[in-house]
């Protein structure tokens, strides 16, 4: 199953993908690490989020990387989603 189907709810082994990382706060933003399993590997993702109730607002960023261990993918993440909010700041919802 390719990672566009699990992403978008297929069913798959992605046991390691449950067990979602803590948010790590940045710049006013939340970021969630979201690892997405692929073939033994896990592609580079995050949910970035900004506000609460419905002013929250949310973008997904999935990157080509692929990276072999769980927890490199995660760190990998974080820094991207960072690097993101440094760059682009509250545009990153536009």
């Amino acid at each position: 199953m390719s990672w566009l189907s699990r992403l978008l709810g297929g069913s798959g082994t992605g046991g390691e993908r449950a067990a979602a990382a803590e948010p790590v706060a940045y710049e006013g933003f939340r970021i969630y690490p979201e690892p997405i399993p692929e073939d033994g590997q896990f592609r580079l993702a995050a949910r970035i989020e900004m506000g609460e109730g419905e002013a929250l607002k949310t973008h997904h960023m999935i990157r080509a990387d692929l990276l072999r261990d769980r927890d490199e993918a995660v760190e990998a993440a974080i820094r991207k989603a960072q690097q993101m909010i440094d760059q682009l700041g509250a545009r990153i919802f536009d």
